[in-house]
């Protein structure tokens, strides 16, 4: 859930509208009320009222048959939630190896709920999952395989091998 300069969350609703317009002013400089109804699977009747709720507090410039653009506010609400969007799916994709329409639709649900937190210690343990020589690539190379072998990681002797053999090799390189 992201909050805006008036303290108020956005519903989860109102966050993907948020994000269609930002997609869109991307692709098109501007958004229009049909191209967001198509975007988000919505009837064209019910995107009025997101819009003009949006447009009173202050993220998007909205007056009925022109064209929607964020505010200055609206961009930062929905590049927080746009970014939010994209650390979930990476998780999820890259390190739990979950196909990416599985990832794309579980990343949309969570991306309303997880808290700042919680994202940023995510974030967190990708990046020291990335960089520490404890674990880097070959760990989640391991990570890929046992979830490739339904659970079943009978390789652990010769994975620990493998992994001190590539650590000493970085440290003489």
């Amino acid at each position: 859930m992201v909050w805006t300069n008036h303290s108020e969350p956005l519903t989860s609703s109102l966050e993907d509208y948020l994000e269609a317009i930002f997609a869109l002013e991307r692709e098109s400089k501007a958004a229009r009320s049909k191209d967001i109804a198509e975007r988000l699977g919505v009837q064209r009747g019910s995107v009025t009222g997101a819009l003009q709720t949006l447009s009173q507090k202050g993220l998007i410039h909205y007056h009925p048959y022109s064209r929607i653009t964020l505010t200055p506010e609206g961009f930062r609400v929905a590049t927080r939630i746009v970014y939010r969007h994209k650390a979930l799916f990476e998780f999820l994709h890259t390190f739990l190896n979950l196909p990416e329409d599985v990832a794309e639709s579980n990343a949309c649900r969570l991306e309303h709920h997880i808290d700042d937190e919680a994202l940023d210690r995510l974030i967190a343990f990708v990046q020291f999952v990335r960089n520490c020589p404890r674990t880097g690539a070959d760990w989640l190379a391991a990570f890929t395989r046992m979830c490739g072998e339904c659970g079943q990681c009978a390789n652990c002797e010769p994975c620990i091998a493998s992994c001190l053999e590539s650590y000493r090799m970085r440290q003489s390189s």
